[in-house]
């Protein structure tokens, strides 16, 4: 797989380019390496029209044989794994191991997805009548997708849309649009034309796609000041709508837990992909009888964290995805900094160009300190911490978000207890960033609206039809 600017839409199962283009740069480097091209509104309207076209032969093919062509792209998708993960990391920044197992990850999401049963339920069965409640494919449906994972959370939505019967119109983040380019090419030789159609483009075309007719459902992710303006647009006329969006999520680490565990296993749930994951830890509240022992632990293992580009040897964490990132991200450290908070920084990162930032730790900043009511999506983690458990469970939910949470302690029952009592979608127990295909995923408050995964994500993407049939 080459990096020039072969790079093309894929509308009606064909190749697009475009003389507009969008320039992709690589993040550890600040240099543009490739050039991806930008949809218009008009190209929006041409690859809409193909996915309408597309739609009626699409919704009445067997689910069996749509099944078949998804197996058929996830395996396009294992074969080419390795190429991928090295565009993934040129464009996304995340180390190029990490990043191949993302495209692997897809590919065995997708079959999961593919694997799964559009239900048909019978409500009643009575001697005058049988009535079924069926779930039938809404049309087309818009995906837009951020630039954290790029590719997964393609995945995420195509999948389930497709399966059950919907057209696509993909948008990948202007940041990071070439995997998701790529995929569409590969689909061209697998789904039948129009089905599946992708559009890169820059920040205008995401409100075009958000207020287009031609569009049954939106799914989004990405932060919730963008999610608002989705949500008003799809108002116009009331278009289905998904939203996965922000979150600051909380882990609460009980006074019975084991230090040298919820050390490693916080770590790689606060620091994972630099940060930039929307269930990572972002507040961690520690008991007071074991504070400085996980403090300590996680700092240790800042130090050791090789900060650099992804594509090095080695290297365990990448830069920030793009420059405005960066600039957010700083500007908080630098705010705590400028506060008197106490910083606790890892190893160092390197010198010249790249949006790279140490992983930083704050040692129990106030409550209302932007560190912590802020969701930094960076590698800065505040720890706080606590004594009373009723306590601590207010101070977790005090937040405009509930996307997930953790609860960390040698007793299950009890942590399980505290699990209960959080406003979190999803809440793990001596565990963070477990997510499953056939496992529901959602936000509480402004993290988010609608389901994705499991059968709760599946159904979003049809109406349900109810059918009396007499006796």
């Amino acid at each position: 797989m080459t990096f020039d600017d072969d790079f093309t839409l894929t509308i009606a199962g064909r190749a697009i380019a475009t003389e507009a283009k969008v320039a992709v740069i690589n993040p550890a480097t600040e240099a543009v390496f490739a050039h991806a091209p930008a949809a218009d509104a008009a190209l929006l309207d041409k690859a809409v029209e193909a996915a309408q076209d597309a739609f009626p032969a699409w919704r009445d093919t067997p689910v069996a044989e749509r099944r078949r062509v998804l197996l058929l792209l996830a395996d396009a998708i294992e074969t080419s794994a390795i190429d991928l993960g090295v565009l993934f990391t040129r464009e996304q920044g995340r180390p190029t191991p990490l990043a191949t197992r993302e495209i692997k990850a897809g590919a065995a999401w997708l079959r999961a997805v593919a694997g799964q049963e559009v239900p048909v339920d019978t409500v009643e069965d009575s001697e005058s009548r049988r009535v079924e409640v069926h779930h039938v494919p809404l049309g087309v449906v818009a995906a837009i997708v951020p630039w954290n994972f790029p590719f997964l959370l393609t995945i995420w939505k195509i999948a389930p849309a497709l399966l059950t019967g919907n057209t696509v119109v993909l948008k990948p983040s202007p940041y990071t649009p070439l995997c998701a380019l790529k995929l569409g090419e590969m689909a061209r030789n697998i789904l039948p034309p129009g089905v599946f159609n992708v559009l890169s483009g820059d920040d205008a075309l995401g409100p075009l796609m958000s207020s287009h007719a031609g569009f049954a459902k939106i799914s989004f992710t990405g932060s919730t000041a963008t999610g608002k303006r989705v949500m008003a647009a799809a108002a116009n006329d009331l278009k289905r709508i998904t939203l996965e969006l922000g979150g600051n999520d909380a882990a609460i680490v009980l006074a019975d837990a084991d230090p040298d565990e919820v050390a490693e296993a916080m770590f790689a749930g606060a620091f994972f992909n630099t940060a930039q994951v929307c269930i990572a830890t972002k507040r961690l509240y520690i008991h007071e009888d074991i504070y400085e022992a996980v403090r300590d632990r996680l700092h240790a293992l800042a130090n050791k964290a090789v900060v650099g580009d992804g594509s090095g040897e080695g290297v365990t964490h990448g830069p920030l995805q793009n420059l405005a990132q960066y600039r957010r991200v700083k500007a908080l450290i630098e705010e705590a900094e400028a506060s008197g908070l106490t910083l606790l920084r890892g190893s160092a990162v390197p010198e010249g160009p790249g949006y790279f930032l140490p992983l930083t730790l704050v040692d129990n900043p106030p409550e209302d300190s932007a560190v912590v009511r802020e969701e930094a999506f960076g590698p800065v983690l505040p720890l706080l911490r606590f004594s009373d458990v009723e306590e601590v469970i207010t101070r977790a939910n005090d937040s405009e978000y509930g996307l997930a949470g953790s609860v960390w302690s040698r007793s299950v029952e009890r942590a399980l207890d505290v699990a209960q009592r959080l406003n979190a979608g999803s809440v793990w127990i001596n565990q963070n960033r477990q997510v499953a295909a056939h496992v529901p995923f959602s936000g509480f408050k402004q993290s988010g609206f609608g389901v994705e995964n499991g059968r709760e994500g599946l159904l979003e993407f049809t109406q349900t039809k109810a059918i009396y049939v007499p006796k």
